[in-house]
């Protein structure tokens, strides 16, 4: 039988921010690796995007070699404590599970979570190759790039726009899901590797690429993430009260605005809807909850079947008392002295299926109001064009795509400009999420490493 971490009481954690699952213990971790049938053909490394070894860390683990499994882990992924959080592995890892067959799939990422909490790095030999690598953003790509490059001796720093490292690892997702002491933990074993932080920099307006490259960077991984939010473009997504969930989670989870003590301001309201139906819009309705808004919908254009959130995010979320409403499309929000006042929604049916394979929702004509006094739009994001834009004005000219996106390489995540590179949600190659972040991470390290190769 698959073991299962302990939980916060769903009652308390509505209360605080603290971590809902606790790790396994010894015992249990030891019995869920007893459970893995060490197969001859892994389908589970095949659906891990940076392909780590994962029966031999779980033989490690059932052996009671944490520090071996730890070693196995970290040759393929420095946030070993990250992604067995926040990793999607009913779709990746343990959705290629043999034993998810017929059974239950192994708890890969509660035992990458337990390896990573109860062991630390070992000290890495480099050898200097006098190379120098820019890379612009510390999310999971940056993070996974710089660990990969600082290995094969070159100087990397990394550059941050805002106050604190991390990137959608500290702005995005809640410490109820990702602890910020993990977190840290993860980049200042960075640091002792000898890459260097500059914080507070925003490529683009506080330093150009060209400066960059001037000032002997050999070669650019641009990794700044995709901040710009998408949103409706109904009546009424302009007054006070309406959120992307991008600043509503940076509000809370970056700048402490649900602390007293911080001078950061926001109003919390009675009813708030959120508008979407993945992992972000759970995280801040969960939030919400926390937060005090006493009735917290999550509204999407779909079925529950539909939902692309994480199924563990929304039990989660049901159990915080998050209410569900399916089938309602947003038309326009209601105001009342420039504020919000409820929300107007059209009624839909499934259609035929979509270019991902999703049945199309399909507007029935009837509509419904619901009363609320704040709206948070978990629809996605879209890149921030002002690296792209600084870069004409140096006659750096990058291919991107109708949205925006950078035009890469998939395989070395080389853009149009020779030496610069992009990878993450900035140019995106299938899901956007951690681990995929970080596969594009390894795979322009691995890239930009060549090419350093090649300036010699």
């Amino acid at each position: 039988m698959r073991q299962k971490p302990s939980e916060q009481d769903k009652i308390t954690r509505r209360n605080n921010f603290n971590a809902v699952e606790e790790n396994f213990t010894k015992e249990q971790a030891a019995l869920e690796a007893s459970r893995c049938l060490n197969c001859k053909n892994p389908r589970c490394v095949q659906g891990c995007p940076v392909n780590i070894k994962i029966p031999d860390f779980i033989k490690a683990v059932k052996e009671d070699n944490l520090e071996l499994a730890g070693e196995i882990i970290r040759q393929t992924s420095m946030l070993p404590s990250v992604c067995g959080r926040v990793c999607p592995q009913e779709r990746q890892c343990e959705g290629q599970c043999i034993l998810g067959i017929k059974s239950e799939a192994v708890a890969i990422g509660a035992l990458e979570r337990y390896v990573g909490d109860n062991t630390t790095p070992k000290k890495e030999s480099i050898t200097p190759t006098g190379k120098k690598v820019a890379i612009i953003g510390s999310g999971c790509a940056g993070i996974t790039a710089a660990s990969d490059l600082r290995k094969a001796g070159h100087d990397v720093t990394i550059f941050e726009a805002l106050h604190k490292f991390g990137g959608v690892l500290r702005y995005g997702i809640p410490p109820f899901r990702l602890p910020r002491t993990v977190l840290d933990r993860e980049i200042n074993s960075l640091k002792d590797m000898g890459v260097k932080f500059e914080k507070n920099v925003i490529v683009g307006k506080s330093i150009t690429l060209k400066q960059l490259k001037d000032d002997g960077f050999d070669a650019i991984f641009i990794c700044s993430g995709a901040g710009l939010p998408k949103m409706m473009h109904i009546p009424g997504e302009n007054l006070n009260g309406v959120f992307s969930a991008n600043e509503f989670l940076t509000r809370v989870n970056l700048m402490q605005a649900n602390e007293e003590s911080t001078a950061t301001p926001l109003k919390v309201g009675n009813t708030v809807a959120v508008i979407g139906g993945g992992n972000v819009a759970m995280d801040a309705a969960r939030t919400a909850v926390r937060v005090g808004f006493k009735t917290v919908y999550i509204v999407y254009r779909r079925t529950e079947t539909e939902l692309p959130a994480r199924l563990e995010e929304i039990r989660h979320a049901k159990e915080e008392g998050v209410q569900f409403m399916f089938l309602r499309a947003p038309k326009q929000i209601y105001s009342k002295d420039g504020a919000v006042n409820g929300m107007q929604f059209e009624i839909m049916q499934l259609g035929a299926p979509d270019q991902s394979g999703r049945r199309s929702p399909v507007g029935t004509g009837e509509f419904v109001d619901l009363d609320v006094d704040t709206v948070i739009v978990a629809l996605g994001t879209g890149p921030n064009p002002i690296i792209q834009k600084s870069a004409e004005t140096d006659k750096i000219n990058f291919e991107t795509d109708r949205k925006g996106y950078f035009t890469v390489n998939p395989e070395t995540r080389e853009t149009s400009v020779p030496g610069i590179f992009a990878g993450g949600d900035v140019a995106p190659v299938g899901e956007s999420n951690a681990i995929n972040a970080m596969g594009a991470g390894k795979k322009a390290a691995k890239a930009i490493d060549e090419y350093l190769s090649g300036l010699n």
